[in-house]
């Protein structure tokens, strides 16, 4: 048993496995979030290029099209990802416990699921697409556009689980350096084929989606050949990739609740996106233009969620507690100066970056309505998300699924079928967002910190039974 548990040797010094159970917390918890920072900030720059290319050269109508499926992509695409997260938390945790054997199994596992997953999901897509446009009511001008769009993308869904399931992988181990090499290498050729395809060959939204789709099957093609060409518990061997059955419920144990709970926040978007989509394309135009400047914070302070997952994971599977407190700790600090400064930052700099996406002065005013109530209220998502965050390391994705289903997706339906209702205006629209962060993010934490407290009780009890058998011997 012993030699399945270390049967991998970390022969490549600059790819080994990362211990977050040992030594100082603070530095390598900053050189493991930068990386996921830049990745993620970077990627949310190449997605914004579909929206300025298009924007700048395509017209509101096209800008609407493209940006108003966010919501809808993310509807489908969060319960995989959130798998993702699952794949992430149950490697780590077998880091953290030294069984590398464990670690293998759930490589080759989450490998194949996310294959399935990812042509599933895009088939589905493909099929819904008229469904779905239906469903966010959009505006009859640009509903064509938007269903082009959407199809050709869901084309692209299997590279875009997969890759998550790669990087997630890597990063359970403590490598986040390589996701964001691959991120920036397919970020590039995505911005390069957007301004190629819209501008020479004037494709307008089909020559954004099609960059997007290509861009993402190189970034998946990266993730997997380091898969196969790593040398510890992580590689990846295509002839062994099958379903090993505890690691498969592990990953489904801890994965679909953060799918779900993913799912539940874009329902509730895809609510607010449809009572936008009523007032017509400039609106919704303006809106997705205050929501794509917003997301470079949100992906900031999300990075930070990521690392307190991966942390707190390694940490729960050693058995070290108090590691997870301080965890908790830096990771609230983390977001809440992430979300202040870069909120602060882009309301100063607000109608500059707005005119980047569209140079329509309307769009414009209506996408700063938006900001200026979203982003200097941002960093209580990331407190939220770092509350979720530190329940799913140990252990309990489905506490936080259902808090964060009544938190969001309960709370912001009943907002808008009654305060939004009686008084239809985009501030109190946009006001339901911080009030359900504050009141997520509450919850979160007293649970977490009932659950912890009730861990460390039973660790004293088994180290005291423990210290009582020794005695006894």
């Amino acid at each position: 048993m012993n030699s399945r548990r270390h049967m991998y040797i970390h022969t490549h010094k600059k790819n080994e496995v990362v211990d977050m159970t040992q030594g100082g917390i603070l530095g390598k918890f900053i050189v493991f979030a930068i990386p996921l920072i830049a990745a993620n900030f970077l990627q949310q720059c190449f997605n914004a290029a579909d929206i300025i290319v298009i924007g700048q050269f395509a017209g509101t109508d096209s800008l609407a099209a493209v940006s108003s499926n966010g919501p809808i992509i993310n509807l489908f695409l969060n319960l995989f990802i959130g798998l993702a997260v699952g794949v992430n938390v149950v490697v780590a945790q077998a880091i953290g416990e030294k069984d590398f054997s464990k670690a293998q199994n759930t490589v080759h596992t989450s490998y194949l699921l996310g294959t399935i997953c990812g042509v599933v999901i895009g088939a589905l897509g493909i099929i819904m697409t008229p469904l779905l446009l239906t469903m966010v009511k959009l505006d009859s001008t640009i509903v064509d556009k938007a269903s082009l769009y959407l199809m050709v993308y869901f084309t692209g869904t299997p590279a875009v689980i997969l890759y998550n399931f790669g990087a997630a992988i890597l990063r359970a181990k403590g490598d986040g350096k390589r996701p964001l090499l691959f991120l920036v290498i397919s970020g590039i050729l995505n911005a390069g084929l957007n301004i190629f395809f819209v501008t020479v060959f004037n494709m307008d939204v089909l020559g954004v989606a099609l960059a997007t789709i290509i861009s993402q099957y190189l970034s998946v093609i990266l993730v997997t050949i380091c898969l196969l060409k790593e040398t510890d518990c992580c590689k990846l061997i295509i002839k062994k990739m099958r379903f090993h059955k505890a690691e498969l419920l592990k990953i489904l144990g801890s994965g679909v609740p953060s799918g779900l709970n993913g799912m539940m926040f874009s329902v509730s978007n895809v609510i607010i996106q449809s009572a936008v989509n009523n007032m017509g394309s400039v609106v919704t135009a303006g809106n997705a233009t205050g929501s794509n400047i917003e997301s470079f914070v949100y992906v900031s302070m999300n990075s930070i969620y990521s690392a307190v997952v991966t942390f707190v994971g390694q940490n729960y599977g050693a058995g070290k507690f108090d590691r997870i407190k301080r965890v908790t700790f830096y990771g609230l600090v983390s977001v809440t100066l992430i979300g202040l400064s870069l909120g602060f930052l882009a309301l100063v700099f607000g109608e500059f970056l707005c005119s980047i996406f569209s140079p329509d002065p309307e769009v414009i005013n209506l996408a700063m309505q938006r900001m200026r109530v979203i982003l200097p209220t941002y960093f209580l998502c990331g407190i939220m998300d770092v509350g979720t965050g530190c329940l799913r390391g140990i252990g309990h994705s489905t506490t936080g699924m259902i808090i964060s289903f009544f938190g969001a997706c309960v709370f912001r339906l009943i907002w808008v079928y009654t305060v939004f209702a009686a008084t239809p205006t985009l501030f109190i629209l946009y006001i339901s967002y911080p009030i359900s962060w504050i009141a997520t993010a509450l919850v979160n934490h007293v649970i977490f910190t009932v659950l912890f407290v009730r861990m460390k009780k039973k660790q004293r009890s088994v180290i005291a039974g423990e210290a009582g058998f020794s005695k006894a011997a």
